[in-house]
């Protein structure tokens, strides 16, 4: 049997622990990624002993596992309020002192246009996360999603801005990485980050520019799995 290792607990503390949010009758927004996977599957636990929920899927990957675990699903169009969405993160500010505390860089999986929409109309959106996505500032690369005819355009635009855009590759098959939604991603370098606000309206202003990673003032807590627990910051 393989152990599970010191990353994988403290995923899963995190996950489970954002879990004790969800209420009987919610609309549970379900991110994507490995630690909201365990999110996901808590909640199916808590629906096979009577829990009542209605599950948003975040992409094609929460979707099967919420489906696995027998969490039933319906659309953002369907419903009048999503009351908790839980998600992850590539990166979190954890500085209390920052003006930028609590901002994210999402993105990793190529499902953050469908995340940041879920996550934006949620009542409440938490993010589970363990010490690894904990920084003083973002510095990791921003995804764009962008249309596939303006990539080049887009590109040109980022090095305007001061970043470095790189088509992402597929890993398994020749080519670019295809979001759900059919279109490309851009990773961009901006070094460390020191206003995300400003930088998410600037690529947001790009044309062809779908949706970016940066998440600022939409999270209301991160729950951090440690090594013995869980850490909440409230924001």
């Amino acid at each position: 049997m393989k152990t599970e290792g010191a990353s994988a607990k403290a995923k899963r503390r995190a996950g489970e622990r954002a879990t004790e949010e969800v209420e009987d009758g919610f609309v549970v927004g379900l991110g994507t990624g490995s630690t909201t996977a365990y999110a996901i599957e808590a909640i199916g636990e808590a629906v096979a002993d009577g829990l009542k929920v209605q599950g948003i899927p975040t992409s094609f990957q929460s979707r099967q596992l919420a489906l696995e675990v027998g969490i039933p699903l319906t659309t953002l169009d369907a419903v009048e309020t999503v009351d908790l969405a839980i998600d992850g993160a590539d990166q979190v500010v954890d500085d209390p002192d920052s003006s930028a505390y609590g901002a994210l860089i999402k993105g990793g999986g190529a499902a953050h246009t469908r995340e940041k929409l879920v996550d934006s109309a949620a009542e409440r959106f938490v993010v589970v996360a363990d010490p690894s996505k904990l920084a003083d500032r973002l510095e990791r690369s921003v995804p764009l999603e962008v249309l596939p005819d303006a990539h080049t355009v887009v590109e040109d635009r980022v090095r305007d801005l001061g970043g470095e855009p790189t088509l992402r590759d597929a890993e398994h098959k020749d080519g670019p990485v295809v979001t759900d939604n059919g279109n490309l991603v851009l990773d961009c370098e901006f070094g460390a980050i020191d206003d995300p606000a400003e930088l998410a309206g600037r690529l947001s202003s790009v044309p062809g520019v779908v949706e970016h990673g940066l998440f600022v003032d939409l999270a209301d807590a991160t729950y951090v799995g440690t090594d013995d627990g869980c850490e909440v910051r409230e924001y």
